[in-house]
């Protein structure tokens, strides 16, 4: 499980720092202003429904169903209930994109509400049509990658998201020497991201066509229970996005705020995006195969192993980025029309949406217990509880403290939603942690706080906003990069792990 789970962390780490580029990109083209505020909230749309049909969310229905129909009929009924998954998901995604388009001047005041009466809100209308395409490629794009996950093959998975962003940063440099204004070079990147889902489809489509043949459109009565299960899986596997855009509503009423959250969110996005991607796509197949095993030892295996994963290594990027999120935000995002006032509150805002990060873990770590079981509704549910409690604290604490208070809101429904998995699985099947965790854990948490002590001493050596911006960048990561050190010493000190068990654990493969 560690090999694969380094597999897709790797492919979703090299991808989240294209994302920082791309970020980068888009400040230093757009600011924070209105035509930002446009582009990101119909940015957000689209990655919100991305993110509900990727990252792992259609594999909590399709990797076990696909396993059961192959035990049942063997591979050929496996192909062949894929390619009916296939079809149908295409279909459906294509309609769907028909239909928000007509709708979207609907949609867009929905979720940024603040937008209304402004021209805001035009402008957000306008990128999210040209996103749209992207959105038909995204359905049989993420059927592929299930698939692919399935049969534990997860290379492919992991690094053909790539393209997204090496698309997206490509056309965004050309601009970038253009100096192109920030309302012309956001409907060029608008129209860039459909272009960007066809290069990732072509890409998997070259190894994954044959998995899913032959391709047709069915509402049969697997696929309508396949379906069932799947919506709900979809949506709580998206939880971080569905909490954030219900933030976006709330900050939509308050000029930059919704690129404020933003840019603080993607950052939240890089330790979540490497924990939290690889749970979804490695996590599920193996509980899968566990529960469906019967045998208590290799769920409580799995469940210890993910939990201490998540706990490893959420704690230290949740401490890192609460003490360096200054110096982090100034030295990716502060430049062009990006303002060391917009630095500012999206530093304060990343401190409390920090907050959220152990949760959001917690979550993915949880939720594959669950989706082994094919129990995809309660799951649901409690994203839905987390999303109530976001709209109330975001509304209450926005009033009072602005994008921060909106920030410590989205943390608190992200608690919300992991305390409601943790209460509902202790109730129905318990969840099994070994001797080894229980040792483990309380020591990882040692190691967390000793690095962050560390990292916050050693903070205020670092450069002056006023230095060189190669100075400040070089001392920075210099910083990072011995905490990352420091910790892995501190867990060798403490007994968690060593350098020999780690290599040993990259190198081992499962068994035919």
């Amino acid at each position: 499980m560690f090999r694969s789970f380094l597999t897709v962390s790797s492919g979703t780490l090299a991808s989240r720092l294209l994302g920082f580029v791309r970020d980068s990109a888009i400040a230093a083209l757009l600011g924070a202003g209105p035509v930002a505020d446009a582009f990101l909230a119909a940015f957000q749309l689209v990655n919100v429904v991305r993110r509900l049909l990727s990252e792992g969310g259609l594999n909590a229905a399709l990797v076990p169903a696909w396993l059961k129909a192959r035990d049942a009929g063997g591979l050929e009924a496996a192909t062949a209930f894929a390619g009916r998954v296939l079809g149908t998901v295409s279909a459906a995604v294509i309609a769907s994109a028909l239909v928000i388009g007509l709708l979207m001047p609907l949609v867009i005041a929905a979720i940024a509400p603040g937008f209304v009466g402004r021209d805001t809100l035009q402008f957000a209308v306008d990128d999210a049509r040209l996103m749209l395409p992207y959105l038909a490629f995204a359905g049989p794009v993420t059927v592929m990658m299930a698939l692919l996950s399935a049969q534990g093959r997860f290379a492919l998975t992991a690094f053909s998201p790539l393209l997204f962003n090496i698309a997206l940063i490509s056309v965004m440099a050309v601009l970038l020497v253009r100096q192109q204004e920030p309302a012309q070079a956001a409907i060029v990147m608008a129209a860039t991201i459909g272009v960007a889902g066809f290069l990732q489809l072509s890409m998997l489509a070259l190894r994954g066509a044959r998995l899913a043949s032959p391709l047709r459109v069915s509402f049969d009565p697997d696929m309508r229970g396949f379906l069932g299960r799947a919506i709900p899986g979809m949506v709580a596997s998206s939880a971080p996005q569905w909490l954030m855009v219900a933030g976006a509503v709330i900050a939509s009423t308050s000029p930059s705020a919704v690129s404020w959250l933003y840019f603080a969110n993607r950052l939240l996005e890089l330790p979540l995006g490497i924990v939290g991607v690889a749970m979804g796509t490695v996590l599920i197949p193996e509980m899968t195969r566990a529960v469906r095993s019967g045998e208590s030892s290799a769920i409580a295996h799995a469940e210890s192993r993910a939990l201490e994963l998540a706990v490893g290594l959420a704690l230290p990027a949740t401490l890192g980025l609460m003490v360096l999120s200054e110096p982090i935000v100034r030295m990716l995002f502060e430049h062009g029309a990006f303002t060391a006032q917009d630095s500012a509150a999206t530093a304060q805002a990343l401190i409390w949406l920090t907050l959220a990060l152990p949760a959001h873990v917690l979550v993915k770590a949880l939720s594959p217990a669950f989706f082994a079981r094919e129990d995809t509704l309660t799951p649901l549910l409690a994203t839905l509880k987390g999303i109530v409690v976001t709209i109330a604290a975001a509304f209450l604490l926005g009033q009072i403290f602005g994008a921060s208070g909106i920030a410590a809101g989205i943390a608190l429904g992200a608690w919300s939603n992991a305390l409601a998995l943790i209460r509902k699985g202790a109730a129905t099947f318990g969840f099994s942690i070994d001797a080894d965790a229980r040792r483990r854990l309380p020591r990882i948490l040692a190691a967390a706080l000793a690095m962050g002590a560390l990292l916050w001493f050693a903070e205020g050596g670092l450069p002056s906003a006023g230095s060189h911006g190669f100075v400040q960048a070089a001392s920075l990561l210099v910083l990072i990069a011995a905490g990352i050190a420091a910790y892995g010493l501190f867990l060798q000190l403490f007994g968690v792990t060593g350098w020999r068990e780690a290599v040993n654990a990259v190198r081992q493969r499962r068994p035919a």
